[in-house]
């Protein structure tokens, strides 16, 4: 179980920064965007971490006051979550 959680942590954060390094391009090139509720469902569903490594590299969402607090929180959130499993674990 303590393997599946890893491994998917590790995928969809992977993917959320992938996401939000595409959405940047596409806004550079004036393309379809990714919608910004799919940018904070990513984070919320695990991709805290790719989310905002994703903003820092990407220089993406930075100044969107939705980003600049929900991002950092959801990151809080999942570590604490992680965190408490871990010590569960012990």
């Amino acid at each position: 179980m303590i393997q599946f959680a890893i491994i998917y942590l590790i995928i969809i954060n992977l993917i959320t920064f992938a996401i939000y390094g595409i959405d940047k391009w596409k806004a550079r090139y004036h393309r379809w965007r990714v919608s910004e509720a799919t940018l904070i469902l990513l984070a919320v569903i695990g991709g805290a971490l790719g989310a905002s490594i994703g903003m820092e590299i990407f220089r993406h969402k930075t100044q969107h006051w939705k980003f600049k607090i929900l991002v950092p929180l959801l990151l809080v959130f999942w570590i604490v979550i992680i965190g408490y499993l871990a010590w569960q674990m012990l």
